[in-house]
């Protein structure tokens, strides 16, 4: 991972390994490139054509939907995972050991999942009103539309929120808020002067989480109906409107480079205290069983719904439909397949990006990290719809075959193994592979036989990060499979597309159980405290 030959950069900065530059930069070129693709399509619209396109009124009411969307979810997002952060670390909530793993747990479901389930429960005809039918209940509130998309995606990101909000709360020096309070300051008071301060960076990161997702988020808002960017751009892609979903794109690339900009500037200071000793937790009383109840309904809502659905299809069994509706073995072993080559690959192409970053920080490394981020933050659907027009008119070769998918899906999730390796080599002594290399290994053979070792939980629990998203992404998957190639995720989706949405139960239980063991190996290698 190192070489003997040094580049000395221009300004005075850390020596920069000339190996490990160049794979860096080959790194995050590639992870470019498509992108810039899709601008040059953009461009040969024509300006006059472009104008016509983004300003017509379907246009405008697309990005209006998807603007309303995001900030419904977002405030939701915040206004739950605050407060069961704050009742699972700083009060005596019984049993919250419990309830941070169940409230947390949400994040494993696919919101395309948590979608199919609501329909179904609470849809027309659904099983919710099938049951107060006798009661005299003829129909239940629209699922369809905002509602529900605001709903279900809120139900699957505020988990973001929550933890980050959760990893603040437990880091924070509390004797400022019991000084505070022998200031005769109220608990609101202490709250708002002193504990908000401190945990605003995490909220406003676990805050952005949420609000990219529900900017990129395609499953939702196809299943609920609703015309945000997302499901837009598939339809006309799908019905040749390839100037329209190219434009489209851009602009959703624009939104989320906005909401970037948006969080960057409420985030404010990211300066902490930590290190101070842990003070009084807050004595809930006569508050105790409302605040099991929040934190119970939440988690009914979020995992009992969809669980309690998929559940009973598969108690009650699909029923009968064509042979292309029957749930084959191959699929669960093409998801796992193309998982696994993600988590190799995005954790091997990651080592010299976070080895450079963590180890020779520079103007250089810097941005060679960040362009890392940038497949990351741009939803699934608009790199799909790059790819697809880079791979069709450059890259024929691989063009519909898994070597393309699965470089869309490192693109997509380097940054999740990029950061896990980066936190990780900062862990190390850099004395050790140096003590090593006075002994007579080389750089590979010190970084090989001493930093390996000592990073490689890190090293695991990004590759098991970048597996569990990789088995649940569906744009990128319904966009750049190849022909034939049939994985859970466009198993499910088939099923809703055809109307058998019991034809999901298998996949998605299968999708939930493979989630649920990544998120089980992510917990045990990074050491996530749930005490």
């Amino acid at each position: 991972m190192a070489t003997e030959q040094q580049t000395q950069t221009g300004d005075g900065e850390d020596e920069q390994p000339l190996g490990l530059t160049i794979a860096s930069g080959a790194v995050a070129a590639a992870v470019i490139v498509p992108l810039l693709w899709l601008v040059k399509s953009a461009l040969d619209v024509g300006f006059s054509d472009a104008l016509a396109l983004l300003t017509r009124p379907t246009t405008v009411e697309v990005f209006l939907n998807s603007t309303v969307l995001v900030v419904l979810v977002t405030a939701a997002c915040v206004a739950l995972g605050v407060p069961l952060a704050y009742l699972t670390v700083r009060t005596d909530l019984p049993f919250k050991r419990f309830w941070t793993i169940v409230i947390a747990l949400p994040l494993v479901i696919p919101s395309y999942i948590g979608a199919f389930a609501f329909v179904s429960a609470f849809g027309p005809q659904g099983v919710f009103q099938r049951l107060l039918e006798p009661l005299g209940v003829e129909s239940l509130p629209e699922i369809y539309g905002l509602p529900g998309a605001v709903l279900v995606l809120t139900l699957y990101t505020y988990p973001y929120v929550f933890i980050t909000t959760r990893a603040a709360l437990k880091s924070m020096d509390t004797t400022l808020i019991d000084a505070a309070r022998t200031l005769n300051h109220t608990r609101g008071e202490a709250f708002k002067r002193v504990t908000i301060p401190q945990i605003r960076p995490a909220v406003a990161a676990g805050a952005l989480l949420a609000a990219l997702y529900a900017l990129s988020d395609f499953g939702t808002p196809a299943i609920m109906k609703f015309d945000a960017f997302t499901r837009v751009i598939y339809v006309e892609f799908g019905s040749f409107g390839r100037d329209t979903a190219t434009l489209l794109s851009l602009q959703l690339v624009a939104v989320t480079l906005l909401i970037l900009t948006l969080e960057s500037q409420i985030r404010g200071d990211e300066r902490t205290t930590t290190g101070g000793r842990s003070g009084s937790v807050m004595r809930l009383g006569r508050w105790k069983y409302p605040a099991i109840g929040f934190a119970a309904l939440v988690a009914a809502v979020a995992l009992v719904v969809p669980l309690g659905i998929l559940l009973t299809w598969f108690a009650q069994g699909v029923a009968e439909t064509s042979q292309s509706l029957a749930f084959q073995p191959e699929y669960a072993f093409n998801s796992v397949l193309v998982a696994a080559a993600t988590a190799g690959a995005a954790t091997l192409v990651g080592l010299p990006v976070a080895y450079l970053a963590a180890r020779h920080p520079s103007r250089v490394s810097s941005v060679f990290e960040r362009a890392t981020y940038v497949g990351y933050a741009v939803p699934g659907v608009v790199l799909g719809l790059a790819l697809v027009f880079f791979g069709s008119s450059y890259a024929t070769p691989i063009y519909q075959t898994l070597y393309l998918l699965v470089f869309a899906y490192v693109i997509r999730f380097l940054p999740q193994a990029v950061g896990s390796l980066r936190a990780s080599f900062l862990r190390v002594d850099p004395a050790l592979p140096e003590a090593a290399r006075t002994l007579g290994e080389t750089p590979s053979g010190a970084f090989r036989h001493v930093t390996l070792p000592l990073v490689a939980p890190g090293l695991l629990g990004g590759a098991a990060l970048v597996f569990l998203t990789t088995m649940k992404e569906l744009p990128a998957t319904l966009l750049l499979r190849p022909a034939g190639f049939k994985t859970l995720v466009t198993h499910i989706w088939t099923a809703y597309a055809a109307g058998y949405f019991g034809q999901a139960a298998v996949p998605a239980l299968i999708l939930l159980f493979v989630s649920g063991l990544s998120m089980l190996v992510i917990i045990t290698q990074e050491g996530y405290d749930v005490k």
